[in-house]
């Protein structure tokens, strides 16, 4: 994936009009033009409402087809509508990638009484009290699609376990019972056993739920014929699941890309979750983010030298998925973990200059954040950043990563025929530092591509340029030619 960049794009504010695909059809050829290789979409399947943001899940097999839920489309348009926007990005030469949620269901259409024992919400292998009967949402039969598609009916059995008693009016974590029955291996071991995250949670070691989710997986990869998933919430579902199921998807489409959200800042945890699934996705690296967060909280009191400590971007290059914020951490989520504004800039630097992962860029960022506090996207300098990515960063990376707060690296170019690209980041005060071009640019001219300097740096004859910032930026400099 030579320099390419994908594109969340959506954040949890986008328009819910139901225009969505359609503007995805009128803005492909730009966002081509733009940079972008592929577009990670959002949840395609119907939620709760025409408003559902798409983790809701109700109908995996209704794409925006079906009246359910008081709509036919989805918060983001139709199925047709979504199958056109489809083709019209991969006829525009961009990928599309979609996110799919396979944790748990939710907006049930009938609740069951049956079984269950409260657990501890803090070490969720701890019983309270005894089994006793609870009354939950757990009851799927999707009457408006009539079996069009598949006829299974869900009840509480396929599920490991819920958060609400209609009988008592409890909200709690109840684990349902059954023969054999227990949270599912293979998850995150916080709280215990982090099998259960919300709604009615998807008992993956059922086998009438393993045979539906791989016959779904056919029939939806066959309709919109997506170049790759997105895993939602893999930490909580059994690895040995996914494993089996991402090797189903690679051995009818053998270049599939598939990609998951494993949300723990632990690399460690990460690289044996890799490992487990037997290297078949890639990972956001979660950790990187949270170096971001905590930079741009500490400004010049962090140490710029351990910005990549604990991350996937130096410990599993070839596996990672590099980020700055996405829809979970925006301001107002439940993972709510905003990089601030000043250090924005620094962090997509960080993740679209380097030679390690494969960046993606958020559209809170690009085009801003809507909803009641709207913030201000960064379109014109993300675009001209993807502009530097694409023409410059090729070639042997040279860290400088030798002062607290000013850093840099140079990118060397290939065969002289691109530019070396000079990255410089101060987190302090305003800064230079010399650093080597190759001697091969003695007395060429740099400019920087920020448009922060007005002034030009001449290399000298060793193949050195003393290059500048300003406090709490970065600049990213090429030769002028």
């Amino acid at each position: 994936m030579s320099n390419e960049v994908m594109m969340q794009a959506f954040e949890w504010e986008t328009d819910a009009s139901g225009n969505f695909y359609k503007k995805l059809i009128d803005d492909a050829k730009e966002l081509k033009e733009k940079g972008f290789d592929a577009l990670w979409l959002p949840p395609m399947c119907k939620g709760g409402s025409d408003m559902d943001v798409g983790y809701g899940i109700y109908d995996l097999w209704d794409l925006g087809e079906f009246d359910q839920k008081g709509t036919v489309r989805t918060k983001y348009g139709t199925k047709d509508e979504l199958l056109k926007a489809i083709k019209s990005l991969q006829e525009n030469g961009i990928k599309v990638y979609a996110d799919i949620v396979l944790n748990h269901k939710a907006n049930a259409d009938f609740a069951e009484t049956f079984k269950a024992t409260m657990v501890d919400q803090n070490d969720r292998n701890k019983d309270i009290g005894k089994a006793h009967d609870i009354k939950a949402w757990t009851g799927f039969d999707f009457k408006n699609r009539n079996k069009k598609y598949s006829d299974m009916v869900w009840h509480y059995y396929h599920f490991s376990g819920v958060d609400y008693d209609d009988l008592t009016k409890t909200s709690a974590i109840f684990r349902i019972m059954g023969d054999g029955k227990y949270w599912n291996k293979g998850v995150s071991n916080e709280n215990g056993n982090y099998d259960y995250l919300m709604n009615a949670d998807i008992d993956h070691s059922h086998p009438e739920v393993r045979e539906e989710i791989f016959k779904w997986i056919d029939w939806f990869l066959d309709t919109t014929n997506v170049d790759g998933i997105r895993y939602d919430a893999l930490k909580h579902i059994d690895f040995n699941f996914i494993k089996d199921l991402s090797k189903h998807i690679l051995e009818k489409r053998e270049n599939f890309y598939m990609i998951g959200e494993y949300w723990l800042d632990d690399e460690n945890s990460m690289g044996e979750y890799l490992k487990d699934t037997d290297w078949t996705i890639d990972l956001f690296d979660v950790p990187l983010h949270f170096n971001f967060k905590e930079a741009s909280e500490n400004g010049n009191n962090y140490d710029m030298r351990q910005i990549f400590d604990n991350t996937l971007m130096k410990e599993r290059p070839l596996n990672c998925v590099t980020f700055v914020d996405n829809h979970d951490s925006q301001p107002g989520q439940a993972l709510e973990s905003f990089i601030k504004d000043w250090f924005k800039e620094i962090a997509y630097a960080i993740i679209l200059f380097r030679k390690d992962g494969y960046p993606c860029i958020f559209a809170g960022d690009y085009y801003g954040i809507g909803g009641e506090n709207p913030i201000d996207g960064k379109k014109e300098m993300l675009d001209n950043m993807i502009s530097v990515r694409k023409e410059y960063a090729y070639g042997q990376q040279d860290d400088y990563f030798d002062h607290p707060q000013v850093v840099g690296w140079v990118r060397r170019g290939e065969d002289n025929s691109k530019s070396p690209l000079v990255v410089l980041i101060s987190t302090g005060d305003m800064a230079q530092k010399q650093m080597f071009v190759g001697e091969e640019n003695k007395g060429k001219i740099f400019i920087d591509k920020s448009g922060k300097n007005k002034e030009e740096i001449k290399i000298d004859d060793e193949g050195n340029g003393v290059f500048n910032v300003g406090p709490g930026q970065v600049t990213y400099w090429v030769r002028k030619d």
